[in-house]
This record gives C-alpha cells, sequence and structure tokens, in this order.
C-alpha cells in the first residue's frame, strides 16, 4: 500500500496521475470527496469492484454508486431527461448523489442488478480528477454500518486490511455522506438526507 500526501485545493498532478494508474490497473485506493473519504474502483474492472464490497464488508445486494468528472460525464452512465438535467446542472458538484435510470454501459455488479444508478460530481478537483479517463466507484471508506471516519489512518484501523493507494489530504471537516435523491420517480425523493 502507497499513501500519497497532497494539498487538497491545489493537489499534485502526478499524485493524481498515480492514483488513475492504479484504478486503471485493478486497484482499490482511498480519496478525498467533498463529504468524506471515498473507496475507489474503476467501475468498468469487475474484481476491482467486488473488492470494495469486500473492503467495506458490504453486502453484494447493495448497489455502490459512481463518480463522475462533471455534469456533462453523467450521461454516459444514466439516461437523463432535460427536468433531471436542470436539477443536476443546478445542484452539481456537490455533496449529492442522484439515483437515475442506468445506461447498459454500468455493470451489473456496480448495481446490484438494478436498473437505476446513483451518480455523484463532487465539489473536489482530486475526486473529480480521479474520474477523468472512467467512472469510478464512491462509497464511504468505512465498514457497513460502522462509524465514519475523517482521516485516512483512522480508516485504515477500522478497515483492518491493505488498499493499493490512499490519497491523504489531512482531515476533512465533514463526517457526514452525500445527501441521495431519487429523480426517477415524477417527484425528487430523499433517500438519505
Amino acid at each position: 500500500m502507497k499513501i500519497l500526501k497532497t494539498d487538497n485545493l491545489y493537489p499534485d498532478e502526478n499524485v493524481i496521475d498515480e492514483a488513475i494508474d492504479v484504478l486503471a490497473n485493478g486497484g482499490v485506493i482511498i480519496y478525498p470527496t467533498d463529504t468524506v473519504y471515498g473507496l475507489g474502483a474503476n467501475i468498468f474492472d469487475n474484481k476491482a469492484v467486488r473488492n470494495v464490497f469486500k473492503i467495506k464488508q458490504r453486502n453484494l445486494l447493495k448497489p455502490l454508486s459512481i463518480l463522475v468528472s462533471d455534469t456533462d460525464s453523467i450521461e454516459l452512465v444514466a439516461k437523463i431527461s432535460n427536468y433531471q438535467k436542470d436539477t443536476l446542472d443546478k445542484y452539481l458538484p456537490g455533496p449529492y448523489t442522484f439515483i437515475l435510470n442506468k445506461r447498459n454501459i454500468v455493470p451489473r455488479v456496480v448495481t446490484s442488478g438494478l436498473t437505476h444508478v446513483g451518480v455523484r460530481v463532487p465539489e473536489n478537483s482530486i475526486a473529480c480528477k480521479l474520474a477523468r479517463i472512467f467512472p469510478i466507484t464512491t462509497t464511504s471508506a468505512n465498514l457497513s454500518d460502522k462509524e465514519i471516519l475523517s482521516t485516512p489512518k483512522e480508516i485504515l484501523d477500522q478497515l483492518g486490511c491493505d488498499v493499493d493507494l490512499v490519497i491523504d489530504v489531512g482531515p476533512l471537516e465533514s463526517r457526514k455522506p452525500s445527501t441521495i435523491v431519487d429523480l426517477t420517480m415524477p417527484q425528487p425523493t430523499f433517500i438519505r438526507r
């Protein structure tokens, strides 16, 4: 495991490039977002995605969300109407995950076989740059149903296993995961505030 320290607001591009290489080669990373540290894997690498479930001790029937680099990239993984696009453009980038109807390109293992997918565009340049070549998983870096922690050291102690790479920007202010809003219904529905 490699731990790379960088500044959250002015990240070292070499750190981001190295993390993308790890993701491209089937690795799992811990990275900062605008809410909490996340566990990331290339969504198109089924083995890496399964490893995220294993590291989190997460039930395979509980889907993962996807992080994309910008709002325009959402259409690569989800079908969106004009109304949904207006909502996405209004609130993203930001601390939200929006549930949308997925495109067939999204692997079944990511969504647990469901027809929809959670999509994020965080207000964090590191996270968005990590997804500039391919979408990555985004789920809080903690054991399922356990406390969300704010530093990589605490997270690694809790997980009790190695990930391939950690991007350490120090403690994050938030310990709250993103707000989840379902946009597949006629009216937006809060799943998690």
